[in-house]
């Protein structure tokens, strides 16, 4: 029987570890501006009720003589109107070091509010449904990409202001959490595991962050490491403490057994291997690129099987079936119709025209997440996968341009 490509004892630590980060206490205050259209308040009462142990939010109304925030609170959430006082109360909550989301129908209103007040409130954090003006495509952007693509579609730009107050109908309060829970991961790193245990509208946004950075730097080790199989444990341990994140984020803890099965899961990496060898006979030069490209997409594809699986309600019992498959049929994918074939002369020059293309897909693809990474990752991270990820992406770049030329 083959080996498993990584340790046990060491996954099982860390899914104590993981475990341990997501029940870390986490207080929230909510204020809620007297002036604040009733959905919005709904809807952030709704969101940021928890019934967690690990969990204290406190609710009160924002007015003329309320008091700064304590700075033992973790995030401070305000649900915002016309309120003359919320810039300025949120410029002290920052100043006491507490992050402040202000959540809005009325995004224009309530920053110009603000600023004439004389407290302007950053604009990444005012947080609505729709972004008012044309200048508020680039967070639209960031928004999507730290979404990896999925989810409810933010509305496009406009450039002429929308209407406020927003209506907070059904897919634009989907938009909303999307860009709330985007907002708290980045606001509130060292608890976002147990923010994402809390409050559910954190739990998406943060799973396919995980994921996304986790394929990136799998890509970079698959990549980089040229001694045949040395990349494997590295590339597998991360999937497997990618999966564990995903299982926490969505209250599934995994325990000893299910550990071990999680364990024999990931050993099925060994594919990428194969397929890798198989895909670079065709064209040996790209062999690196192949390798990176197979480990990017296998990875993505199990994440993302993941997140989708507990969104639908899958428990952790079933998660392991799911993974497989969905990492069998990426690996499967990738092998489809690349079995090494003689090439006729004429035929040259075609077949690495398309090596090429996917060389240049894959680079593409990482830079964008990387671009996330860059901005997301732990110093741990970032200095695991960078100087692979820059060698994966300038070097799909240069090889494709090569290649077309001859």
């Amino acid at each position: 029987m083959a080996r498993i490509p990584l340790d046990v004892k060491a996954l099982i630590e860390e899914a104590l570890h993981v475990s341990a980060a997501a029940n870390e206490p986490v207080s929230v205050s909510v204020y809620l501006d007297e002036t604040a259209p009733q959905d919005v308040v709904a809807h952030v009462r709704n969101v940021f009720a928890s019934a967690a142990v690990h969990v204290r939010v406190t609710l009160s109304y924002l007015g003329p003589s309320q008091a700064p925030i304590g700075a033992s609170d973790d995030l401070a959430v305000i649900a915002a109107g016309q309120g003359t006082g919320v810039g300025a109360f949120a410029q002290q909550t920052r100043e006491q070091g507490v992050p402040a989301m202000v959540v809005t129908t009325q995004p224009s209103l309530v920053a110009r509010i603000a600023e004439q007040s004389g407290f302007p409130i950053p604009e990444g954090d005012v947080i609505s449904p729709i972004p008012a003006t044309a200048a508020s495509a680039p967070l639209v952007q960031a928004v999507n990409e730290r979404m990896g693509g999925e989810g409810a579609a933010a509305p496009a730009a406009s450039a002429e202001p929308v209407a406020e107050p927003i209506a907070l109908t059904e897919p634009n309060a989907r938009v909303l959490n999307q860009r709330m829970g985007a907002w708290v991961i980045e606001a509130c790193r060292d608890k976002r595991l147990s923010m994402a245990l809390a409050f559910p509208f954190v739990r998406r946004p943060l799973s396919l962050e995980a994921v996304n950075m986790t394929s990136v730097q799998n890509a970079a080790f698959g990549a980089a490491v040229f001694i045949p199989g040395a990349s494997m444990p590295v590339i597998t341990m991360n999937q497997a403490k990618m999966l564990l994140q995903i299982a926490a984020a969505y209250g599934q803890p995994m325990n000893g057994e299910r550990v071990k099965e999680l364990a024999a899961l990931v050993a099925g990496g060994f594919a990428f291997r194969t397929v890798a060898r198989e895909v670079a006979g065709v064209v040996p030069v790209l062999g690196w690129a192949v390798k990176g490209g197979v480990a990017y997409g296998a990875t993505l594809a199990m994440g993302h099987a993941a997140v989708d699986y507990f969104e639908s309600g899958g428990g952790v019992a079933g998660l392991a079936g799911v993974v497989a498959r969905a990492r069998d049929a990426a690996i499967a994918a990738a092998s489809k119709g690349e079995e090494p074939q003689p090439v006729e002369p004429e035929q040259q020059k075609t077949v690495q025209e398309s090596v090429a293309d996917a060389a240049q897909v894959w680079g593409e693809r990482a830079g964008k997440v990387a671009g996330v990474a860059s901005r997301t990752a732990g110093p741990l991270v970032r200095s695991m996968a960078q100087a692979g990820l820059d060698s994966f992406v300038a070097g799909a770049g240069s090889l494709a341009s090569a290649l077309k030329k001859h």
